[in-house]
C-alpha cells in the first residue's frame, strides 16, 4: 500500500477524505501527550527515588572493627560525609613507639581531613632514601624527597613515630561528635540481617548499614566471611629499636632515610619525633623463631650479633640499643584475597592484603583504603555496589604493591654477582621506580 505526506509529515494512505483525516490527526495527538505525561512521570518517580536513596546514604550509620590506623582514618573519612561512626578496638589504644613512614599517596588524605599542621609539628620531613652496601657503605642508590616529591605530588613525604600518628588520630576522633569510640571492645560476630549488621561483643549488640573490617592480619571479620587460614611464615625475623638522636655522632644524624643492603639481611634506619629518636629496623633470613606479637622483647646483644661485620655506622647503632627498648617479631605474609566484600560488610588494610613492609606502604595502603571506601559510599545508590566498586578500585593496586614487598625481601638480600647487578640496575632505575605509587591520589581516582 502507498502512503502520502499531508500536514508537514503526518502519514496517511491516499485517498482518505478530509475529516477522516482531521479526526485521526486529533487522535494521534492526543496518544502521544498521553504517552508524553506518562513518560514525564515515570521519569520524576525514578528521579523521586533516587534523592530518597541518596539521602539515606547520607544518613549511613557506620560500624568499624579496628582502632588502628586504618580503622581511625575510615573513621574519619566516614563523618567527613556525615556519617555516624562506632569504632571497636580490642585494646586500650597504646601503641608501642616503632616509625612509620607516610608516602604522599597517604598524606594527601590526612592533609584533606586538616591534619597537616599535626603532622608537622611530630614528623621529619626526609630529603631522601640512600641504599648503601653493607660493608663498604657505599651509595648504590638514592632518590629524592624533601620539596621535590612535595613540589611534583602537591603533598610531603614524613617520617614519625607511630604512637604519635596514633595519638594524633585518637584527638581528632574524639573530637568529632559523630564518631563513638569502643574500647577494650572486641567484636566476637555479626550477622546480616534485613538491609542490617549486628555485631556481637559480649552481651553488647551494635546495629549499623555498613560493617568495616579494619582488624589486621588475623581478622575476626575476614576469617567469617572468608574463613580462617592463608598466613604463612616468610622465614624472616625483625629486630626493632629507637636511639637518641643526642647519643650519635654527628655523621649519623643526618635527615634521610638510609637502607643498608647485605646477604640475607637488611637495615634501615631514619629520624622520628620531630628529629629526636633515631628508629632502626634490622631484617634477618632466621627460621626456627615464628613468634609474631610487636610486644616480644629481643636481647641487644643477639641483634648485634646477626648484624657482626657490618658497615661502622650500623654497629654504633646497635651499640647504643637498650634491650629495654629492643623488639622482636617474625614477619608474616598472605596472598590476595579476589574479594573482600559480602553483602554489607567488606574488610580494609592488613585485614584484606597484609603487606610487608619492604616498599613502607602498608600504613600507607590502610589510609588509601579508608578514602576510597568513604568515597565509594557516598557516590553510589547502594551499599552493595559501593563495596563492589571499592574493591574494583582497590583489588589491583593492593595486590600489586604485596607482590612488590615480597620481591623486595628477595632483592634486598642478594649476594655475590647477582647482587652486583642489581645494584647497577637499581641505580638506573631508582629515580623514577616510586611514582606509580606516591602519584596516586585516593581521593578521586576512579
Amino acid at each position: 500500500m502507498a502512503f502520502e505526506y499531508v500536514n508537514g509529515g503526518d502519514l496517511f494512505p491516499p485517498n482518505q477524505s478530509d475529516e477522516f483525516r482531521s479526526g485521526l490527526i486529533t487522535k494521534s495527538r492526543c496518544h502521544y501527550a498521553s504517552i508524553h505525561r506518562f513518560c514525564l512521570s515515570a521519569l520524576f518517580n525514578y528521579a523521586l527515588a533516587t534523592v530518597y536513596v541518596f539521602r539515606a546514604m547520607l544518613q549511613l550509620n557506620v560500624i568499624i572493627v579496628g582502632g588502628g590506623v586504618g580503622g581511625l582514618v575510615a573513621a574519619l573519612c566516614c563523618a567527613r560525609n556525615g556519617y555516624t561512626v562506632r569504632v571497636l578496638e580490642q585494646t586500650e589504644g597504646e601503641d608501642l613507639g616503632a616509625g612509620i613512614q607516610l608516602s604522599p599517596n597517604c598524606t594527601r588524605v590526612l592533609h584533606t581531613l586538616g591534619l597537616a599542621s599535626e603532622l608537622e609539628n611530630q614528623a621529619c620531613v626526609p630529603e631522601a632514601v640512600e641504599i648503601r652496601d653493607w660493608q663498604s657503605g657505599h651509595l648504590i642508590a638514592s632518590k629524592s624527597l624533601g620539596t621535590s616529591i612535595q613540589r611534583v605530588t602537591g603533598y610531603p613525604y614524613y617520617h614519625m613515630g607511630r604512637r604519635d600518628l596514633m595519638r594524633i588520630l585518637r584527638d581528632k576522633v574524639n573530637e568529632n561528635p559523630l564518631i563513638e569510640m569502643y574500647w577494650n571492645t572486641r567484636a566476637e560476630g555479626f550477622e546480616q540481617r534485613a538491609g542490617k549488621v549486628l555485631v556481637t561483643s559480649g552481651k553488647k549488640e551494635l546495629v549499623g548499614d555498613v560493617l568495616l573490617g579494619a582488624d589486621g592480619i588475623h581478622s575476626t571479620i575476614k576469617d567469617k566471611l572468608f574463613g580462617d587460614g592463608g598466613r604463612r611464615f616468610t622465614g624472616h625475623a625483625a629486630w626493632r629499636a629507637t636511639v637518641p638522636m643526642q647519643e650519635l655522632p654527628s655523621g649519623l644524624v643526618s635527615p634521610v632515610a638510609a637502607l643498608w643492603w647485605g646477604p640475607k639481611k637488611h637495615f634501615v634506619h631514619y629520624p622520628i619525633k620531630s628529629g629526636e629518636l633515631m628508629n632502626c629496623v634490622g631484617v634477618v633470613e632466621k627460621n626456627g623463631w615464628e613468634e609474631e606479637s610487636w610486644v616480644t622483647h629481643g636481647e641487644s646483644g643477639e641483634l648485634r650479633q646477626d648484624f657482626t661485620g657490618w658497615h661502622k655506622d650500623i654497629e654504633t647503632l646497635i651499640d647504643r640499643v637498650d634491650s629495654s627498648d629492643c623488639y622482636k617479631w617474625a614477619l608474616y605474609d598472605r596472598d590476595p584475597l579476589s574479594s573482600w566484600s559480602v553483602g554489607q560488610v567488606t574488610l580494609l588494610g592488613d585485614a584484606c592484603h597484609p603487606t610487608l613492609p619492604f616498599l613502607a606502604q602498608g600504613a600507607a595502603m590502610a589510609i588509601e583504603d579508608a578514602a576510597v571506601i568513604a568515597r565509594c559510599l557516598q557516590d553510589a545508590t547502594s551499599i552493595e555496589s559501593a563495596l563492589k566498586y571499592y574493591e574494583t578500585l582497590r583489588i589491583a593496586r593492593t595486590a600489586r604493591i604485596q607482590a612488590g614487598s615480597r620481591r623486595n625481601g628477595r632483592v634486598f638480600h642478594m649476594s655475590g654477582i647477582v647482587a652486583k647487578m642489581r645494584n647497577l640496575v637499581t641505580s638506573a632505575t631508582m629515580a623514577d621506580s616510586f611514582d606509580w605509587i606516591y602519584e596516586y591520589d585516593p581521593m578521586s581516582v576512579n
